[in-house]
């Protein structure tokens, strides 16, 4: 490998924490009756069309926490739940600052730290990302969000943000994440990339490929094997 990169960014919803199974058992707490499969994969495939109406202008600039609860409560209805009042909603909506790291990450993330800085890069507000990291145990160094740069990724100034908040080159920060349009883009930035495998990010009853791709610098089984390829 070059030169270690200085910086590790960080994917969240998928790479680092839980995403699909830990909506799933709040759900089944709130609603047992309740596909919660479905409702995860409903709530999840609302995400990129309502940042796409941010980009487009349709929409001012909203935050994640907002725009989740736009989709929220959309698809309540469609899954027999439109009587949830304002409080049984505003506290679902907060189940994305509760979500639960997959089982190497924060022990991964503590190797890493010792060497490199670390950081979340993610479309998830800066809120949503403290009250998750403060709950989970994440030991980011500091949370950049797309909230600090008003766009979302894969807009280049996501990428290039982190590079210019900790004043290095493009080249000095690597993005590790579970989604290779991620990763692509980031490249495309001048960032190195790492590729963490989560074959289970969507549940156990749709196994993502996690084949390696051309282009990624490393490819890793989770967080614990990324360590140990950046000599943690």
């Amino acid at each position: 490998m070059a030169a270690a990169p200085k910086v590790l960014a960080f994917d969240v919803f998928g790479t680092v924490v839980d995403w699909h199974g830990s909506i799933v058992r709040e759900l089944a707490a709130l609603a047992p009756q309740v596909d919660g499969d479905a409702f995860a994969l409903a709530w999840r495939a609302g995400y990129q069309p309502a940042m796409q109406r941010v980009r487009s202008g349709e929409l001012g600039w909203t935050r994640i926490d907002e725009l989740h609860r736009l989709i929220l409560d959309d698809i309540l209805p469609r899954f027999g739940l439109a009587h949830l009042d304002e409080a049984q909603r505003a506290s679902l909506n907060r189940v994305w600052h509760r979500l639960q790291p997959w089982p190497d990450s924060v022990a991964g993330l503590t190797r890493l730290k010792s060497r490199y800085l670390i950081t979340p890069l993610s479309n998830g507000n800066i809120g949503l990302l403290t009250h998750m990291a403060k709950r989970a145990g994440l030991p980011w160094d500091c949370i950049l969000s797309a909230e600090v740069f008003r766009a979302y990724k894969p807009d280049p100034a996501t990428y290039l943000g982190v590079a210019q908040v900790f004043d290095v080159a493009p080249d000095d920060v690597m993005l590790c994440a579970a989604h290779h349009d991620d990763l692509q883009a980031a490249a495309a930035c001048g960032l190195r990339t790492a590729y963490i495998e989560r074959p289970l990010e969507f549940g156990a009853a749709h196994i993502k490929d996690v084949s390696p791709q051309a282009g990624n610098e490393l490819h890793a089984r989770d967080i614990a094997h990324l360590a140990d390829l950046l000599g943690c």
